[in-house]
């Protein structure tokens, strides 16, 4: 870390030399009557630099350099309206608003070869989606119910809010899928600042890429990654909002940003609090009352054990948009939660009461960003974590209870005890992990020219664990061991852009290192016999090669043919290899990593424009060919009721199948998405292909809206929602045959959850007031391991936003 500081500082004053300042122009276009005109084209003539303006009507150009430039705005509709602006060292920021005036003639004036920075990612060769958040921010979703409708994806969640969640694209899912928050894996954060906790208003967009990871990312994901992208404006904002719900959920988060001009110096803060009972009713084969003579009835109950809260934020100072920096920040983020545990890996007949987890982080951040630096096409980015994480276990209550809340009796009558005296197995504890945590992205890209263009990535990460427990003898304290994590991965990438820019091709390999070292104080005896505590010290070191390509070739302009491949190797993580008491997870510290050979071919049709209307439509085919798969044990129904679980080597094993997407919309106020996905995971058990159970292999997903301008008030807006989600039934246990009895108890049942809202935009889109209904038909949803989720809910949310003090 010392040796990064140093490294940075010599750049920071090598680089404080004289670059050509900058500017940043933005604005809003609107029609005579001040309504926003979505998606008018905005063009900087001479630098053939152009964005559309978003549904709000509002554009944002930034790295104007100076000079003189003709600024074009321009929709189908509307006559074109240009003004002349001059960037000097006096104006850092120039503000331009457009009304543009209606006409039927002269349409085509001007028409710009460009591309969203969405549609740019999405043309790369890379199975990629890119997730736009502005419209969720405004309402009551979740950043894990948004990544739920991108076509690909399937979030599993082991309840609500707050509950266990992992990710799974194409088929492939848990840490075969890496999170990443601006490029840095999101496990350094800790569980108390995750995809529960952000709001999707702290995010700018988010980038899924399936099976297929770019090497900038430079990590050990083997299914796929989602990255997080957080806002990185420079321009002075505020956004504050404040929902509340079913089931007593009350969430708020607060962003800020403020620059001053001159100087270049900038500061922001960003803060979030959630809070929920998670008291849903639950219902199915283990939620019942066991009486008199062991006498189970089936009963519909509340979660009395299930609360959830977190809170957190980060603030940053330091300077944007100068001349020896694009961004440098400083900073510190932090978070704590604490959850509430109904039940272990299943839902069992004798919940939890009374046991919890606590967590909490305080972690130091830097952040380096510089375009062209020292000479043009050279770019460097870095950023760096250091603190520490904790999380706490407390179990010590030995009574056992019923689903209705009540302590459980045996068949005699009695209220009964866990002889271990706690919840889970294995005694009661305060268990604690104390872990320092590191990690330091480093990113340097250069273009030789227009066509070439080369990537160094490195990714350091780094945990020291330590485990007590208060509970414990000090004796047993003092002999407790330590576990550390180490690991390195390096990528270099070549990028090709060939044939008037239809040709695009990226090359990389990764190297991938890692090192797990276990200390256990033993007792030894010296040379004269005496007993003395020596250490007993196991490492293991880990080094694996791997690379791949992605292609893709614009047949016409609208046409893409999309290609890519990778031999992915997963290390073990920090739970894999040594477990985790808080989620039930045991050790394994022979578990061996597991590899991939991915492979993904696809077409990307559009955006296809006819008069009003636009569509966009693209499908995926792929394959997955894995060897030692890790995951959880194929379960069977002699361990369905076990509470602790261990992650294991499952074997090998293919996923096969196909994805594909739909979007379509209509004069920019309807919209219709629509997407599946449809694939089979094998994978040999004990010599005998089988499916991978506890796994949807068919899921679509849908979503309407429709929107109003001009309701009540003027420059106003309302738009009208709704959302469904389909998945296919399947069994969270091994086929055991076709003629036997009982499988279909095991059956998770096809699901079909659907959600309306609506958004009302007040004029000049500062406040935006919503309305949500979730699963309004009350349907019964599972998840993991049968685990019920939560059925009808309501929410209202307000949000508040200035977008220039």
């Amino acid at each position: 870390m010392k040796r990064l500081l140093h490294i940075l500082i010599l750049v920071i004053v090598s680089s404080m030399q004289a670059q050509n300042p900058s500017c940043t122009l933005s604005g809003r276009v609107s029609d005579n009557a001040g309504n926003p005109l979505a998606f008018a084209t905005v063009l900087l003539d001479e630098l053939k630099q152009g964005v559309h303006t978003d549904e709000h009507g509002v554009y944002s150009i930034n790295k104007v350099p100076q000079g003189k430039y003709r600024v074009l705005v321009s929709i189908l509709g509307y006559s074109t309206q240009t003004i002349t602006i001059e960037v000097n060292e006096s104006n850092s920021n120039i503000k331009v608003d457009f009304t543009l005036t209606e006409s039927l003639e002269n349409l085509d004036e001007v028409t710009v070869n460009g591309r969203s920075k969405e549609t740019e990612l999405e043309t790369k060769g890379f199975a990629v989606n890119a997730v736009k958040t502005e419209e969720a921010s405004l309402r009551n979703i979740q950043t894990n119910e948004l990544l739920n409708t991108t076509v690909g994806v399937k979030i599993r969640q082991n309840g609500g809010l707050g509950s266990d969640v992992s990710y799974s694209l194409n088929g492939l899912s848990g840490n075969s899928v890496r999170i990443f928050i601006d490029a840095i894996p999101m496990s350094t954060f800790g569980s108390s600042f995750n995809l529960n906790s952000i709001p999707p208003s702290m995010i700018k967009n988010i980038e899924v890429y399936k099976g297929v990871v770019p090497g900038h990312l430079a990590d050990d994901a083997l299914g796929g990654a989602i990255n997080i992208v957080l806002h990185k404006d420079t321009k002075t904002n505020f956004n504050t909002s404040i929902s509340y719900g079913s089931f007593n959920t009350f969430q708020t988060s607060t962003n800020g940003l403020y620059r001053f001009s001159k100087s270049g110096f900038t500061v922001k803060a960003s803060i979030f609090h959630n809070y929920s009972d998670n008291n849903y009713k639950v219902s199915g084969r283990s939620v019942v009352v066991t009486g008199l003579g062991g006498v189970q009835t089936p009963i519909t109950a509340k979660r009395f054990n299930d609360a959830y809260r977190s809170t957190g934020g980060m603030a940053q100072i330091g300077y944007t948009d100068v001349t020896w920096a694009d961004q440098f920040f400083i900073g510190v983020t932090g978070s704590n939660d604490y959850k509430e545990v109904q039940h272990g890996a299943f839902m069992t007949i004798t919940p939890y009461k009374d046991r919890y987890l606590e967590s909490d982080a305080l972690l130091a951040s830097l952040n380096y960003q510089k375009k062209d630096l020292f000479t043009t096409g050279l770019d460097v980015n870095i950023n760096g974590l250091y603190g520490k994480r904790n999380r706490a276990v407390n179990d010590t209550v030995a009574w056992a209870y019923s689903w209705n809340g009540e302590r459980a009796i045996d068949f005699r009558g009695d209220e009964f005890e866990y002889t271990w005296g706690s919840q889970q197995e294995g005694g009661p504890t305060l268990a604690k992990i104390k872990r320092n945590v590191a990690s330091i992205r480093t990113g340097v890209s250069y273009s030789i020219n227009d066509h070439h263009k080369l990537l160094l990535n490195h990714v350091y990460s780094g945990i020291d664990r330590e485990d007590s427990d208060a509970l414990r003898s000090v004796l047993e304290n003092t002999f407790l061991g330590t576990r550390d994590l180490h690991k390195n991965i390096y990528s270099l990438t070549y990028e090709l852009t060939a044939f008037e820019e239809k040709l695009k091709a990226s090359l990389f390999g990764k190297h991938y290192q890692q090192k797990t070292v276990s200390v256990d104080p033993a007792i030894g005896t010296d040379i004269n016999g005496n007993d003395v505590v020596v250490d007993e010290v196991v490492s293991n070191h880990k080094n694996y090669d791997g690379y791949g390509f992605a292609a893709s070739y614009a047949l016409i302009p609208n046409i893409t043919l999309l290609a890519s491949a990778e031999k992915a190797i997963r290390l073990p993580n920090e739970t894999e290899v040594f477990g985790n008491d808080g989620d039930n997870v045991v050790a394994n510290s022979s578990i061996d990593p597991e590899k991939s050979n991915n492979y993904n071919l696809g077409v990307r049709f559009g955006t296809f424009n006819f008069n009003k209307h636009h569509v966009t439509l693209a499908t995926n085919v792929f394959t997955r060919n894995i060897k030692d798969r890790i995951g959880l044990p194929i379960e069977t129904s002699l361990n369905v009721d076990d509470e602790l679980i261990v992650y294991v080597n499952q074997g090998s094993g293919t996923s096969k199948g196909i994805d594909a997407q739909l979007n379509y919309t209509y004069n920019h106020n309807f919209g219709l998405n629509f997407n599946f996905s449809r694939f089979n995971l094998k994978i040999e058990n004990q010599g005998i292909e089988i499916d991978v159970p506890n796994t949807p292999f068919f899921t679509m997903n849908g979503g309407l809206r429709y929107s109003f301008e001009n309701v009540f008030l003027k420059r106003s807006r309302l738009n009208l929602f709704y959302n469904v989600y389909f998945t296919d039934e399947f069994s969270f246990l091994t086929t055991q045959g076709t003629n036997t009895v009982g499988n279909e108890f095991f059956e998770v049942p096809q699901q079909l959850a659907q959600d309306i809202g609506l958004s009302y935009s007040f004029p000049n889109n500062r406040f935006v007031l919503s309305f949500d209904i979730k699963n309004i038909l009350d349907e019964p949803v599972y998840d993991n391991l049968s685990v019920q989720k939560p059925g009808r809910a309501f929410y209202l949310k307000l949000n508040y936003t200035i977008n220039k003090f």
